[in-house]
């Protein structure tokens, strides 16, 4: 019995004592500005939104591409071939365009106004 106690009074005496530690901690009351910008960074990342731990944000779904394409087609009044989804070609430059359609203006005919669903491709005049 005496051997037991011994061997436990010996491992309480190898235990290290961490009640009476105090934590030291920097005073941050003086102004270091990169000091600033680096925990203004920090809470910036904090506050993104996150779609999941380690995945990539999903493409735009919006490119511009074709917005881009119609604008350079109408400052250079490019002859552009309109092929409709029936078959029907028209011939005509985009004068303006938005969301849902397109204004064609036509030398043999009136101007149209096309509903882009109702397209099945586009093409410049001078391609074919």
């Amino acid at each position: 019995m005496k051997d037991s106690m011994d061997s436990t009074a010996v491992g309480r005496a190898l235990e290290p004592d961490f009640s009476n530690r105090k934590l030291i901690r920097p005073s941050l009351s003086r102004p270091d500005h990169a000091r600033s910008e680096q925990l203004q960074e920090r809470r910036e990342r904090t506050e993104r939104p996150s779609n999941g731990a380690g995945k990539k944000a999903p493409p735009a779904e919006q490119t511009h591409a074709e917005n881009f394409y119609y604008q350079k087609q109408m400052q250079a009044k490019t002859p552009m071939v309109f092929v409709l989804q029936d078959g029907e070609e028209l011939h005509g430059v985009i004068e303006w365009y938005d969301k849902s359609c397109l204004k064609i203006v036509r030398n043999t005919g009136a101007n149209l106004l096309i509903y882009k669903p109702s397209i099945k491709y586009i093409y410049k005049e001078s391609e074919k």
